[in-house]
């Protein structure tokens, strides 16, 4: 919901003109913080607020209510205009959308009360704060040949547990991501199907397991560094290995991440 939308709901039955004078602010000035999907200045909101008596988190960021009395007509006509979960929008239990692959629900439940949101399998319940969410792409490392790299979106989040993440891997969680490995090649070590988590902070390979980037493809291989060169190898005695040339300029070959974790579906 945006800014121009929570004063439409906060006013109604009011044009955009009225709106502006109620909130002394000229027309052109509101429709110059609507154009740039911004917010006007600190005083105009709390002088919003004094008129209103509206929630001013709400006002600033959509999130909650809009008036703390819940029975307020008011709150219950953002589920009209929103198509949101009406018992969401008055408990702050469940998500706020029926359908749970809406991206409105990721981060729906409150971290600061997780009694109020997210529970585990047997009711007790989490705190969110103590995961970090990666996203999980449907790119896949060919274990084997080439797998094509195109710009994907994230399918879904992955959840682990932030004290590992940060302590273990890496504190730059925004260079992570899960993908799936394709293919036999490592065979033994990952296998097809596994998902991956590739730490993109780590470039410089050192001895161990890689996404390389070769051409448009993308693979996943054993990687033992060597003076000036980089001896790239399959598990599978059946893959060949072959070398990569640092001293070359090697613009088609890249080093995309190293893995720090795998996880496999047993059948």
């Amino acid at each position: 919901m945006t800014f121009k939308s929570r004063l439409q709901l906060l006013w109604p039955d009011s044009t955009l003109e009225d709106i502006a004078s109620k909130i002394d602010m000229s027309y052109m000035g509101l429709n110059k913080v609507f154009a740039k999907d911004g917010l006007p200045k600190a005083e105009t909101l709390i002088k919003i607020q004094e008129v209103t008596g509206c929630d001013l988190n709400w006002l600033l960021t959509g999130k909650g209510l809009p008036f703390a009395d819940k029975s307020r007509p008011e709150n219950v006509k953002i589920q009209e205009v929103t198509g949101c979960d009406l018992n969401w929008l008055l408990t702050g239990k469940g998500v706020p959308y029926l359908d749970r692959a809406r991206p409105e629900n990721a981060g729906a439940f409150p971290v600061s009360d997780p009694a109020a949101g997210a529970v585990d399998t047997l009711g007790n319940p989490v705190d969110l704060r103590e995961f970090v969410f990666i996203p999980r792409y449907s790119v896949e490392a060919a274990a084997g040949h080439g797998q094509a790299v195109n710009d994907e979106k994230p399918l879904f989040c992955m959840a682990f547990r932030r004290y590992w993440i940060e302590n273990y891997v890496t504190r730059q969680t925004d260079k992570l991501s899960v993908i799936a490995v394709k293919g036999d090649s490592m065979e033994g070590i990952l296998n097809h199907g596994d998902n991956i988590l590739i730490n993109h902070a780590e470039t410089e390979p050192r001895d161990g397991l890689y996404v390389l980037r070769i051409g448009n493809d993308l693979f996943v291989k054993n990687i033992q560094r060597l003076p000036g060169r980089l001896l790239v190898k399959s598990a599978n005695p059946l893959y060949e290995p072959f070398e990569i040339d640092l001293t070359a300029d090697n613009t088609d070959i890249a080093i995309i991440g190293r893995v720090e974790w795998f996880g496999r579906t047993v059948n």
